[in-house]
């Protein structure tokens, strides 16, 4: 099989209980080693830290929809 993928970005949901600081900067890293312009990481706990690390999209459904049960 050939695929042709057209990356754009890269993304990263952080291990729990762990500092996301580190993996966001890592990601925004290797998102400029590689070229890349959109770059996913955070979430409503951490989306302030992975804006200060340049992401272009966060993930904040629980301060809009609430807690999951």
């Amino acid at each position: 099989m050939n695929f042709k993928l057209d990356v754009q970005g890269l993304m990263c949901i952080p291990p729990e209980g762990q500092n996301p600081s580190e993996f966001f900067k890592d990601l925004k890293i290797i998102n400029d080693n590689l070229g890349l312009k959109k770059l996913s990481m955070g979430m409503s706990s951490d989306y302030i830290l992975a804006i200060e690390n340049s992401a272009t999209h966060i993930r904040i459904g629980s301060n809009i929809f609430g807690e999951r049960n």
